[in-house]
């Protein structure tokens, strides 16, 4: 029996998420899990007159390639990706895998070598996403592994994707339509001022926005969504901050991540857990040090960590921010392989000031 939800859902990103026309070339990125899904939104691709090309992956994939691939292979661009990014106009990415931390025990190196390898494909993305181009989207398809790293079973687990996403709504679009509206209030608190400080038991810390732009973040990019996001000055953050979440990167999750920051560079890392792959990864190129977002997290109805960023760090009353590259529509000028978003939680004794006015406290903007 086909479940309803899966295909309001495969609409949404057809049709609100992807905003697919005629004739539009698209990219469904997905693995064999995620079947159901994939089918839905090949099919509703084709409904709307766009052309539809599915790229697939077997679940283990991505563990094989590690353990066999030697020099030559792990710098080699994958193609099709790297032709789809540079040339088709959407690009729609059904994350589904079945062990999540498949890559968890990879040297790091060959990691950090294979993340260089696809870094044009992140630049790409970027850059034409920016202009326009790229319509790209992220999501994600409920499997029994992503259900264990939540610590849920794998029924209450779809429950809780297909309610964050609102697929078990008639009308998602409606609802997503309204985040828009709501964030676009929270944007005009920090829009167009200088200095951001953000104070709690896990962060000190200070950087300017002057210049940058915020977006509104209601699922055109990511599915579930919930957040508004910028790229800091770069050379403006100074301070500390302690991670509340494992940060979880290429399936390795790095525990305790206590990070200083001075004139927008990382200068003093380290981590309870995998702190050597915190170190491998900073060491990524010029710009892995530096900051390329800055974000609120807005989303209540995602109201626990599960070990997936693409929900984590949505969670209402948390910022994040991203190691590497920065998305240039929000003026972002830093590059990098990495794009590496660390979460920390503000619903306790917590408060964010612009221009020395506290506009939010303990999770929540103030009225």
């Amino acid at each position: 029996m086909n479940d309803p939800r899966v295909e309001r859902f495969a609409k949404v990103l057809v049709e609100y998420s992807a905003r697919l026309k005629p004739g539009d070339r698209v990219l469904i990125e997905g693995t064999t899990a995620a079947e159901p899904l994939v089918q839905a939104v090949y099919q509703h691709a084709l409904e709307v007159g766009a052309n539809p090309h599915v790229l697939l992956e077997f679940p283990e994939q991505q563990e094989i390639f590690f353990r066999a691939a030697q020099g030559e292979q792990l710098d080699a661009a994958p193609v099709f990706m790297k032709y789809a990014y540079e040339n088709f106009e959407s690009r729609i990415r059904i994350h589904s895998q079945t062990n999540p931390r498949m890559l968890s025990s990879v040297d790091p190196a060959k990691l950090g070598r294979r993340q260089k390898a696809g870094s044009s494909l992140l630049e790409t993305q970027m850059r034409r996403g920016a202009s326009g181009e790229l319509k790209w989207v992220t999501t994600l398809f409920p499997t029994s592994g992503y259900a264990v790293e939540a610590g849920m079973g794998l029924l209450a687990y779809q429950d809780f994707v297909f309610r964050a996403c609102h697929a078990n709504e008639e009308d998602p679009v409606a609802y997503w339509k309204q985040v828009e509206a709501e964030q676009q209030k929270m944007i005009a608190r920090v829009q167009g001022h200088n200095l951001v400080t953000l104070t709690g038991p896990n962060v000190d810390l200070s950087l300017s926005v002057k210049g940058r732009t915020f977006l509104n973040s209601c699922g055109t990019h990511n599915m579930p969504d919930g957040e508004i996001y910028t790229g800091p000055v770069e050379e403006s953050v100074n301070g500390w901050v302690k991670f509340t979440y494992p940060a979880i990167y290429n399936g390795v999750a790095v525990e305790g991540i206590e990070l200083t920051f001075n004139q927008g560079r990382v200068e003093k890392a380290k981590a309870t857990k995998n702190e050597a792959y915190l170190l491998e990864m900073l060491q990524s190129d010029s710009g892995s040090r530096f900051l390329g977002e800055f974000a609120i997290g807005t989303n209540f109805e995602i109201d626990r960590f599960t070990g997936n960023i693409l929900f984590d760090e949505k969670i209402g009353g948390t910022f994040h921010m991203a190691l590497g590259a920065g998305y240039p529509e929000t003026g972002s000028k830093n590059h990098s392989v990495i794009h590496w978003d660390m979460i920390c939680d503000m619903r306790q004794d917590a408060e964010i000031a612009v221009d020395g006015e506290t506009i939010y406290r303990n999770g929540h903007f103030l009225p």
